[in-house]
């Protein structure tokens, strides 16, 4: 199998508009939980105390498009990852097809080139933006290929 099979092979399968509508439906607290837990396990241990530093106490929302899923993850206070309050509105917002977060995931894709094209979506705080990218891209890919 050749890369570019293996990358099709890899990619995400396109949603149903039937399935996108029902999870639009759903409140954004769960997603929310799970994604928090999945970056305290992931990411947290990754970042060193200045990282942990920069990025506190701000609310991120990330929107995945394709499945109409909404997130809201603070760093609260440098020390773990929380679903954000509704009450603190979100210093940037990211959103994306499913398929793209992924491969940022697995550091098959540029977030860059994502972005130039529109396929990613940065709204916000540019600063803190890029704070984020330049932080991730440090780190380097959050799972494996």
């Amino acid at each position: 199998m050749n890369a570019a099979q293996t990358e099709r092979r890899m990619a995400l399968p396109s949603f149903p508009i039937a399935l996108r509508q029902l999870v639009q439906r759903l409140p954004w607290q769960p997603p929310s939980v799970a994604l928090a837990l999945a970056l305290q396990r992931v990411l947290l241990p990754r970042l060193s105390a200045g990282q942990r530093r920069e990025l506190a106490d701000s609310v991120v929302a990330i929107e995945v498009l394709d499945l109409g899923v909404q997130c809201r993850v603070w760093l609260r206070a440098g020390e773990r990852f929380a679903m954000a309050p509704r009450e603190l509105a979100p210093r940037i917002r990211i959103s994306a097809n499913a398929d793209g977060f992924w491969r940022l995931l697995r550091g098959q894709e540029d977030p860059d080139r994502l972005f130039f094209e529109r396929a990613l979506v940065a709204e916000g705080d540019t600063e803190y933006a890029l704070l984020l990218k330049n932080t991730l891209d440090a780190i380097g890919p959050l799972m494996g290929r």
